[in-house]
């Protein structure tokens, strides 16, 4: 099998448990393979867990879940020197925290305060963590989950935009349809049954080096000049509107940064790399560039008071830029 094969075969395996939610387990696989980190945000109940536990369970990794409170403490997340005492002679010593494993589930995010959350920002974009003036690198495979609930605003904090720019896509997740919902009710029911009267082994898991070929092929995946200077154009008519619309220009307070750029360019070649292309496409940007740009916006307050939304504004700027 290549690696395209085991790619779709991961994602068909985590489908089989994560129902209705097909864009998100897309999505979850994009940020896999682009090397990326994910904000999920989505009402309870819509899977969000389940889809890295899922993940997890079918590619040989290890998961770490850490549950934000807001009386974490950095330590918590990164790890700590802890002294030990041997013979009569002491020393510190580094205890790796949850960061240190393979794939990080940070959920609900903005309940810890900025602390906390700031404790993850070397960790998600530096690939280390330093304690005692010390680097630690972290694995190779690494990927940070984390979700929020956005209907609970008290007792939040919400997450600053230096480090809302590091995730690499910002997923929503809405309800499952009325097929899909009678669906989850009976993969439950089966669960449930299985997991009483089951016998058999666990599943086989994909070997993370299937991921990293994947990568080495995304990475000569081609982006015409056409095909850049659109996503060039849809960067900069998030920083300047008014050079397009003029009631654009009012909604919009600042536009995407640098990271967006490298952003979109990255998914677009994972996301043709998964369609079985090996170019780029406007319509491949077209397809992921909500996620991308979504909370990389700042939004003006007319744009507030009127109920816009960041993804309004991305419909209306990819009406207004045309492909050269």
């Amino acid at each position: 099998m290549t690696a395209r094969d085991d790619i779709l075969a991961l994602g068909t395996r985590i489908g089989q448990s994560i129902i209705g939610q097909e864009d998100m387990v897309q999505r979850l696989l994009l940020g896999l393979l682009a090397n990326g980190h994910l904000l999920v945000e989505g009402l309870p109940g819509l899977a969000k867990t389940r889809a890295i536990k899922s993940l997890a369970k079918n590619l040989n990794s290890e998961l770490s879940r850490v549950q934000f409170t807001p009386d974490l403490l950095p330590a918590d997340i990164t790890g700590s020197e802890i002294y030990f005492s041997e013979g009569g002679k002491g020393e510190f010593k580094f205890q790796q925290g949850p960061i240190f494993a393979n794939l990080i589930l940070a959920d609900e995010i903005n309940r810890a305060p900025a602390k906390v959350q700031s404790a993850l920002l070397e960790a998600m974009e530096e690939r280390q963590v330093t304690v005692g003036g010390k680097s630690y690198p972290l694995p190779e495979l690494f990927m940070v989950m984390a979700t929020q609930n956005p209907i609970e605003q008290e007792g939040t904090y919400p997450l600053p935009e230096a480090q809302l720019d590091r995730f690499l896509m910002h997923i929503e997740v809405g309800y499952p349809d009325e097929a899909s919902e009678a669906a989850i009710m009976r993969l439950v029911r089966e669960e449930e049954n299985a997991a009483e009267h089951s016998t058999s082994a666990a599943p086989d898991r994909l070997d993370p080096k299937a991921v990293f070929d994947a990568r080495k092929e995304i990475g000569i995946v081609t982006v015409s000049d056409p095909v850049e200077k659109y996503i060039v154009a849809l960067v900069f008519a998030t920083r300047y509107p008014e050079r397009y619309d003029k009631d654009l220009a009012k909604l919009l307070q600042v536009g995407v940064s640098p990271r967006g750029v490298i952003g979109l360019d990255k998914v677009s070649r994972a996301y043709a790399w998964m369609k079985g292309r090996d170019y780029v496409t406007p319509d491949d940007v077209k397809a992921i560039v909500h996620d991308v740009f979504r909370h990389r916006l700042i939004l003006s307050y007319e744009a507030h008071a009127s109920n816009t939304t960041p993804d309004k504004v991305i419909d209306r700027i990819v009406e207004l830029v045309a492909v050269s």
